[in-house]
């Protein structure tokens, strides 16, 4: 391996650059984030992700035959770190020892591109991390044409997205923009807003999302802003048979995600 470096002190420039990574605010300014997992590395090559070094533990040097490591290795900076030093850059616990830093893709509206019958998933001021990356990974696993994150209140690279995603950050086209803009955007494309809420008097299994469709979920906290609630095509709501009144807004998005999908045939892909 042609390993350019090896770092053993955490007082090395570069490793104080890489844990300022861990803030959104240092990664909007250089422009860089962190990758950690063999997995996630192995996404964002396949979707184009710049990467421009890869930071190896002692562990991480087990996986060096791996195929995206493979061709990973004579494209960019390799860095041997010691195990004190990589515990400190990553941001997880438990790591298989691989880490790289990346240049993130920032789509606008007018990059995405839709199927004949496109179905989006529209989030509003979502809050945890987890649940982005929760939502991130149903999206993908329903095929989704793209994700739009409005008003975003947590920073859409954040590395705990990025890992509960596992990967698919870098798969599933995503936008953050507000909430205006986006409701304008599906406009113009002629795709139908369905707005979750539980004041809503339809339930969501007797919407037609047949059509373009796009379903729009609110924060964890307060739900959807007037803004969406006054301007959706559709309010609709899931029913709630226990004692509390509401689910996880990842939960609720699987639900009703998948009755479109339903609702479609499932694509014939069945």
């Amino acid at each position: 391996m042609p390993v350019t470096e090896k770092i053993e002190s955490l007082q090395n420039p570069r490793v104080k650059l890489w844990i300022k990574l861990h803030k959104p605010r240092d990664r909007r300014k250089t422009g860089r984030i962190l990758i950690e997992g063999l997995r996630e590395i192995s996404m964002a090559l396949t979707h184009g992700i710049e990467i421009e070094n890869l930071i190896i533990s002692s562990t991480g040097l087990q996986l060096l035959n791996e195929p995206a490591i493979q061709k990973l290795i004579p494209t960019v900076e390799c860095i041997e770190v010691s195990d004190v030093v990589f515990s400190k850059i990553t941001y997880r616990e438990q790591s298989d020892g691989l880490l790289v830093v990346a240049r993130p893709l920032y789509l606008k509206l007018e990059d995405l591109k839709l199927s004949t019958n496109p179905i989006l998933v529209i989030l509003e001021s979502v809050e945890k991390p987890g649940n982005l990356g929760a939502i991130l990974r149903t999206a993908d696993a329903a095929n989704a044409d793209a994700m739009i994150i409005c008003d975003p209140a947590t920073d859409i690279y954040n590395p705990n997205v990025i890992r509960s995603s596992l990967g698919c950050i870098f798969s599933m086209p995503l936008v953050a923009c507000t909430s205006s803009e986006a409701f304008e955007w599906i406009k113009t494309h002629n795709i139908k807003s369905f707005a979750a809420t539980l004041n809503a008097s339809s339930w969501y299994h007797q919407a037609d999302m047949t059509g373009p469709s796009a379903i729009v979920m609110g924060a964890e906290a307060g739900g959807l802003s007037d803004f969406w609630l006054k301007n959706a095509a559709c309010r609709i709501k899931i029913p709630m048979l226990g004692k509390v009144d509401s689910l996880n807004v990842s939960t609720s998005t699987a639900i009703i995600l998948f009755e479109a999908l339903r609702q479609r045939g499932f694509g014939m892909a069945l």
